[in-house]
């Protein structure tokens, strides 16, 4: 016997217990994960989310910074709990082709988020991943789509509204803190005449970070933009901003929003909208995210093309209008009204907007604080 094979024997013989032990367990646990793959099939589904973004830093999970906690955290987490994925896919999202249709600011809630990956369909597959998550946030519908589908790239279009408190059209020299104020019906039709500006193809650079003038994809196609019938909650009136476009870039709706209400207030005139779309730089306010939701994402193209098919759903939600009317009455809708009435978000962004020239970024440190505190982009 050589010298080498003997100490070979040697140190399999002192080999630690332990070392047979883990070997075991991964082969059981390869077993069970073959086993998982045999009794479900693995199939590509489209998941319909809502959440309250409230204490998250936005959609997207960071995996290189887990002390940032975002909605796809918890999503992945009940996912493996649920039994859905591996658990190793958990780390490496690409290996589920996991998508989602838009990312959303720290703080962002959605009622319309849609998300693509392949899952083991397991059953009570909605109710066993909505254990696994908080109430905040839920799967309120699935369907399955084809192989190719991607949330993102086959989405058509994203309709978004933002919840503001209606004080916000008032005049600069109103005390912004006054709850009893009520937006006259002539202040709302200048509103949704001056949101109406927005509708068509223009270059919106001024309204995103670290994109200029000539960037081919500052320009973006808007077909909606309105305010609707203001409402009263807890001795506040609040109304509804609708806005549809094709797609947005970072902070691009809430620049939009923070533009009209600088405009309605008299802190500039209305030509700022018309002059924001040419090349020059204008310091354009950005309203605060409290209130933005991600209403709605819409699959014309794919629904057209593999709608009627006989195999596959529309990408359409009609049966789940009902959950998510409840869900924003019950998670949304409170959290946003508490949380301007006491932390005043809105009031407290109105008293800066003095300070802007809308001729150059005389405000620029404080663009770049929002931006780091923000993280995320909305689309």
């Amino acid at each position: 016997m050589t010298e080498d094979s003997s100490d070979a024997q040697i140190k399999a013989l002192k080999r630690p217990a332990d070392d047979t032990r883990t070997d075991t367990e991964c082969e059981d646990k390869r077993l069970k994960t073959d086993q998982d793959e045999r009794k479900y099939p693995k199939k590509k589904v489209a998941l319909l989310m809502a959440y309250s973004g409230k204490g998250y830093y936005g959609m997207q999970r960071n995996a290189k910074n887990s002390q940032f906690r975002t909605i796809e955290d918890e999503l992945v987490t009940a996912l493996v709990g649920a039994g859905c994925i591996p658990e190793g896919h958990g780390d490496d999202m690409k290996k589920m082709s996991f998508q989602r249709c838009a990312r959303t600011d720290k703080g962002v809630s959605a009622v319309g988020q849609v998300v693509s990956l392949k899952v083991w369909m397991i059953d009570n597959i909605m109710d066993k991943i909505n254990a696994h998550l908080p109430p905040h946030i839920r799967i309120l519908g699935y369907k399955r789509v084809t192989g190719g589908f991607n949330s993102k790239n086959n989405c058509d279009a994203r309709t978004y509204s933002y919840m503001l408190p209606t004080v916000s059209f008032s005049p600069k020299d109103y005390n912004q803190e006054d709850t009893s104020f009520r937006l006259s019906s002539e202040t709302l039709q200048k509103v949704n005449r001056l949101f109406g500006l927005y509708k068509g193809t223009h270059n919106f650079h001024n309204f995103t970070s670290q994109k200029g003038p000539r960037d081919p994809s500052a320009k973006r196609y808007i077909t909606h933009m309105s305010c609707g019938e203001p409402f009263v909650r807890q001795e506040a009136e609040f109304a509804v901003i609708t806005v549809r476009g094709q797609s947005f870039m970072m902070h691009q709706i809430r620049k939009m929003i923070g533009l009209v209400i600088a405009v309605v207030k008299g802190y500039v005139d209305e030509r700022v909208i018309e002059r924001s779309w040419g090349e020059d730089k204008v310091d354009v306010p950005k309203a605060p995210g409290l209130g933005l939701v991600l209403e709605r994402v819409h699959f014309d193209r794919y629904n057209k093309r593999f709608g009627g098919d006989g195999i596959h759903e529309t990408l359409e939600w009609a049966e789940e209008e009902e959950a998510i009317a409840a869900f924003k009455d019950k998670h949304i809708y409170p959290s946003i009204v508490e949380t301007e009435l006491h932390e005043k978000s809105m009031v407290n962004w109105m008293a800066t907007l003095y300070i802007h020239d809308f001729e150059a970024t005389a405000t620029g440190n404080q663009e770049r604080k929002d931006d780091d505190e923000d993280g995320n982009a909305s689309d």
